[in-house]
């Protein structure tokens, strides 16, 4: 091959990449430890919580989402988008009749038999579960191949970590501060040390109360609150805006929190879904023990 010739073929291949690109395999792991491979880009894909299909906006796949489960309201694009059930109860023939490429199933959240049986009708499905927050550019990014948009999923990944680097500088050496945080009222329920919001609280300089307890979202007695007497009591709500249940502590004014004023609410999108909103979170948190070790 002559010194011209090879100069071609480079510019041929190069001329030729894209298509390339777009013909080949598209295999990633899924949090199950499946390989999942698709000949071709998805063109058409469900998401079966709020969760994946936030992430699935983020890695620039949203106008590929022809399916998704109630609550879905982020960003607002989502809103416009087929409803096929809740992440608990979902409609199959719905799913079939949407015929997607892929499916995104939430591994801890969708009832595992409803799941099982999307995957006997022959769809290619994959389990997502973002238990620390390092997983959720990984999640955006493995997304963006398995659509085909990497530079929009590479971007926001990268911003993701970015973000949280900035964050861990900021509080890596902050004083503690002791937190209780209502993930609901009836039954009162926390978060476990192993859950998410425990790990984005952290972050801040934050010991959750209960994070000895291993199930995700433990119950809890509002005695064993008062006998343990945090610094801070965080919650979230039945909304977005909805911060009623301070009310309820603040029936007990020698509790420590209510004393100093130490009551906080935090939308609870921000911190219970597994998305890039929870930078958004996480700094509301650190906002609020940042007044909290300033009152002491």
């Amino acid at each position: 091959m002559t010194r011209r010739d090879a100069r071609r073929l480079c510019s041929t291949l190069l001329l030729l990449w894209p298509v390339l690109a777009m013909a080949a395999p598209r295999c990633v792991t899924d949090d199950s430890g499946r390989e999942i491979c698709l000949r071709e880009p998805a063109r058409r894909i469900i998401a079966l919580s709020p969760g994946a299909t936030e992430l699935l906006f983020a890695a620039g796949a949203g106008e590929r989402v022809v399916g998704t489960t109630s609550y879905s309201d982020y960003p607002p694009a989502a809103e416009r988008i087929n409803r096929i059930g809740s992440y608990e109860r979902f409609d199959l023939e719905a799913i079939v009749a949407a015929q997607p490429d892929l499916v995104i199933a939430w591994q801890s959240g969708n009832p595992a038999a409803h799941v099982s049986a999307i995957e006997r009708l022959g769809l290619t499905v994959y389990r997502g579960e973002q238990r620390a927050l390092d997983d959720i550019p990984a999640s955006i990014e493995r997304y963006g191949v398995l659509a085909g948009t990497e530079p929009a999923a590479m971007a926001a990944a990268r911003s993701f970590r970015d973000g949280l680097a900035a964050i861990r500088a900021r509080y890596v050496d902050a004083p503690q501060v002791q937190v209780f945080y209502q993930v609901w009222d009836d039954p009162l329920l926390t978060a476990g040390g192993d859950h998410l919001i425990s790990r984005a609280i952290a972050e801040c300089g934050g010991e959750l109360l209960f994070s000895a307890l291993d199930r995700p979202a433990p119950r809890v007695d509002v005695e064993a609150v008062l006998a343990a007497d945090p610094e801070t009591i965080l919650v979230s709500g039945r909304g977005e805006n909805d911060p009623a249940w301070l009310d309820t502590w603040r029936a007990y004014p020698k509790l420590r929190a209510v004393r100093a004023g130490n009551l906080y609410f935090v939308p609870p999108s921000l911190l219970v879904r597994a998305t890039p909103r929870v930078l958004e979170g996480i700094r509301t948190v650190c906002a609020h023990l940042d007044e909290v070790r300033a009152r002491r």
